[in-house]
Order: structure tokens, then sequence, then C-alpha cells
């Protein structure tokens, strides 16, 4: 169950840009995005994902974007979800400043924090842990957002780089194909698009995370599918808000 987080955040691509101008972006501060999340045929709890504002940072400027679950009764009867993500993401580069993760899940709760250095290729962990990276690293809230910024084309890989939790995640990120679907949110023309991840132990690719970005320059995650243990996680657009 714990890899609801995956489902705020974990389309996990991107490395490196710093060619577009802010306002040509496909997201700007103001932007929210709302989803149904489904466990299986159960209807779990609600997922947000927010360009809340801009933060000086680095001496330069990064958007914070937030990203929020929160389980819905009944399903929070037998096991509550109340997971917090923040990113800060610089403007011009388009990388990672800053990434903080509060999960409630069921028993489990957990905190944790990494700032990283782009210019010396560092992430810094509270503990003074020093973990080398690679250079425009993305973390798996960023990433997302970095990769609405990318030119896709379908039967074509993005390969990125990502840190989390104390280790570096080489990605691959297939373009599979183009499908238009329908959710409450509206109908869509999206690119089905699937990260695959390069990695061993309890990170290790088994199943599928398969996400639907909208075709048009913006980009929109319309729909995200994740397998776990057992059953599926869904989560569907069900209001976008664009300021």
């Amino acid at each position: 169950m714990r890899k609801w987080i995956l489902l705020t955040g974990i389309l996990v691509v991107p490395s490196f840009a710093g060619t577009l101008a802010c306002e040509d972006l496909p997201f700007k501060v103001g932007e929210k995005l709302t989803f149904a999340v489904r466990y299986g045929m159960i209807k779990a709890g609600i997922a947000t994902m927010e360009v809340s504002d801009t933060v000086d940072c680095q001496g330069g400027k990064c958007f914070r974007i937030v990203s929020e679950a929160r389980s819905t009764m009944p399903f929070s009867l037998f096991f509550e979800v109340k997971d917090s993500v923040v990113s800060l993401m610089d403007v011009r580069n388009l990388y990672s400043w800053r990434y903080e993760k509060n999960v409630r899940e069921g028993d489990y709760e957990a905190h944790k924090v990494v700032i990283f250095d782009q210019v010396n290729h560092l992430a810094i962990y509270p503990d003074g842990k020093r973990i080398p990276v690679a250079e425009g690293v993305q973390d798996v809230l960023s990433s997302l957002y970095y990769v609405r910024t990318l030119n896709l084309e379908v039967g074509k890989s993005v390969f990125i780089q990502n840190h989390a939790d104390g280790k570096n995640y080489p990605l691959e990120v297939k373009v599979l194909r183009t499908e238009t679907i329908t959710v409450p949110a509206g109908t869509f023309e999206c690119f089905v698009v699937e990260p695959i991840l390069k990695a061993s132990g309890i990170f290790q690719h088994k199943g599928r995370l398969t996400v639907w970005l909208s075709t048009d320059p913006s980009h929109i995650p319309v729909m995200m599918k994740s397998k776990v243990i057992i059953g599926s996680i869904n989560a569907i657009l069900i209001d976008l808000k664009r300021e």
C-alpha cells in the first residue's frame, strides 16, 4: 500500500533543460490538478498536485510544487492515508533544489528531506550524508513537471537521472502510443507513457506504471495506473484549475 505515493509523483522522468522561458512553460503558479484515487473497485481517496507559488531559492526563484493524497471514507476505516510531498523546482533550469516528504499510511509514518546541491552535484541529507548525483538530477515530484516540458514522440524513449531515498535511479520513459480518453475533467488525446525503473531490490520495476499525458503542449497528467502487490491503484483527473 505504500506505493500510494507513486500516484502523487512517480512519473519519474527527466534530467536537465534550462531552455524554456518561464512564460513558455506548460504549467504556472495557480495550476491545480485533482484526482480521484481508486484501489481496485474501491474509491480510496483524493490526490492533488498544485504549483502553489514561487519562493526565493539559491539566489533565484523556485516553483513550490505541492502534492497531497488523502484517503476518504469508507477506505479510511481500515487504512488511513495522509501523504504530502513538496518540491522546490528551479524556475529557469527546471531541476530540484529541495524535496520533502511526509507520509502517514496505516501504522507507517515517515518524514524525509533532501537538499540538492546542483552546483556541486550532491544530494545532502539532515544526518550529514552527502551523495554524488547527476547534473540536473530530479526528485520524484519535480520529474513529473519536467517531463511535461519535453517534446514527446511515440516510439521513442527518454532517459532520466533521478534520486530518491538515498540512491540514484536511472529511468527510461517509453512513449508507447496515443489514445483518446474521457475522464470527469473532460476528453483528452493523450500520450500513453510507461516509466521503467532501472534498479534492483525493493525499487525494482516489477509491475507497470502507466501514465496518460495530454498531447497538447501542456502535457497534463490525465490518468495514472499502477500495479501494487495486491490489485492496482488508479488516479483519474476530476478537476483542472489553471489561473
